[in-house]
């Protein structure tokens, strides 16, 4: 038996046996939530201070068990640089330094190369910020798989729901998450068969239409171009539900999929931090996995912002993951909590997108917004890239231009508060997806204007 078959038996036969209990936790109060909470946190402190020469120098002097969920606020903010930079002394096993997690990730295609033969090793951020990298156990692992899975377990329970294909439209590489689903669920009542977002659309076309899935997975960006090809007539499928994971999804890309397929979308947020959030068929607010992860909603200063109000960022502390610890890892992803179902013990809010996509020049703030707002009325153009400048943007168009796609940002821009703002758009025959996830920057702001 190679590595990678012995760890996808143990992890499978983890999420079996967890499958019922987490199905019952998206039932539970928030005074449930609270209890587990508080335990795991007493608990992931005393292993990170024991283990992690890191933590154990971030959380001296802390009581780990007499600590409480109310002085989380008091542990210092662990942010991706700081995890990049002293990366050796982060886990709890010593053996996962910087260069062998590297080193496997090198070694990574298509499916997972576990690393001693018990972890899994992912990057992030290396298109799109700051990178990243993070090893998962067996046991970790079967929790973010059940926090991702336990909406359907609890559909198919009832009888609402029967297992089948799935066809995960996203990552090539196993180095994303998304890219390792179809090697760790061979074997399963529903597997996943990947087809790489970074294929030419018309063998994406053929791929599907070969499947014929059940299910379909995948970046929101590319489900509508899907939805379009569905529209025309090159693809023809019939999911029974349509799943958006690992970009933001606009309202326009949510109504093209939901007539383009004819099938409810869900809409997920999954980050490799192990933060998981589901919204129910054709609804927008999320409900998250907060009995793993703890989460907090703040703004730049790291102050507790109210429900209702947008956050800046968003605080991770991953009870699950006790070899890599994250203790209030920052998030630079935008959450507004709302009043959802009394009765759900979790956290339920609406995602806004990256806080590092706004636009900043000097004192003025540009969001998205602005420019996704237009860009969403130009059904000429299929996808696009967006740079920005020391007076506006420049702007990579697929598709065609009429003129007036220049004009309308101008105007977009103008009424965001950028004075005379300059845009100049071109159309291009590709734009820059990453090679191995098939993901696209769309908003790229210049570092040196944010901080001037």
């Amino acid at each position: 038996m190679d590595d990678l078959e012995h760890y996808r038996r143990r992890l499978q036969a983890k999420v079996f046996a967890g499958a019922f209990e987490h199905v019952a936790r998206l039932g539970w109060s928030a005074e449930r939530v609270a209890a587990r909470q508080a335990a795991g946190l007493r608990a992931l402190l005393a292993h990170a201070q024991a283990l992690s020469p890191f933590h154990a120098r971030r959380l001296k002097g802390v009581d780990a068990e007499a600590f409480r969920l109310a002085d989380l606020p008091r542990l210092p903010v662990m942010t991706k640089a700081d995890m990049m930079a002293g990366f050796d002394e982060v886990p709890t096993d010593r053996r996962l330094t910087r260069a062998a997690v590297e080193q496997a990730l090198a070694e990574t295609g298509d499916r997972p190369k576990p690393l001693f033969g018990d972890y899994v090793c992912y990057a992030t951020g290396g298109s799109s910020g700051v990178r990243g990298i993070f090893v998962w156990d067996a046991e970790a692992m079967a929790e973010f798989v059940l926090s991702t899975k336990r909406p359907g377990l609890r559909a198919a329970m009832s009888g609402q729901a029967q297992p089948g294909k799935a066809a995960m439209v996203a990552a090539g590489s196993a180095v994303h998450m998304t890219g390792s689903a179809e090697a760790l669920t061979e074997g399963t009542p529903e597997p996943f068969v990947a087809v790489p977002a970074t294929l030419p659309l018309e063998v994406i076309v053929a791929r599907l239409n070969a499947i014929q899935p059940q299910q379909l997975f995948g970046y929101p960006s590319m489900l509508a171009r899907l939805a379009a090809e569905q529209a025309q007539g090159r693809l023809a499928i019939a999911p029974g539900l349509v799943t958006c994971s690992s970009e933001t999804l606009t309202a326009e890309q949510r109504q093209a999929i939901r007539t383009g397929f004819g099938a409810p979308v869900v809409n997920t947020f999954a980050c490799t931090e192990g933060l998981v959030g589901h919204s129910a068929p054709d609804e927008e607010p999320l409900t998250f996995n907060s009995d793993i992860c703890l989460v907090e909603l703040v703004d730049a200063d790291y102050r507790p912002v109210p429900p209702g109000r947008p956050s800046d960022r968003v605080l991770v502390t991953n009870l699950a993951n006790r070899v890599q610890p994250l203790i209030r890892y920052e998030l630079s992803d935008r959450f507004v909590q709302v009043e959802g179902d009394p009765a759900c013990g979790h956290l339920q809010a609406l995602v806004e997108g990256r806080s590092d996509d706004v636009l900043r020049y000097g004192r003025i703030a540009v969001h998205p917004h602005a420019i996704t707002s237009v860009m969403v009325r130009r059904p000429e153009v299929a996808d696009y890239q967006v740079r920005q400048t020391p007076r506006g943007i420049e702007v990579d168009v697929l598709g065609r231009d009429d003129g007036g796609l220049g004009e309308a940002l101008r105007a977009s821009l103008a009424r965001a508060g950028l004075p005379d703002p300059q845009v100049a758009v071109r159309a291009v025959a590709a734009l820059p997806h990453d090679a191995r996830t098939g993901k696209l920057r769309r908003i790229v702001p210049a570092p040196a204007l944010e901080s001037a």
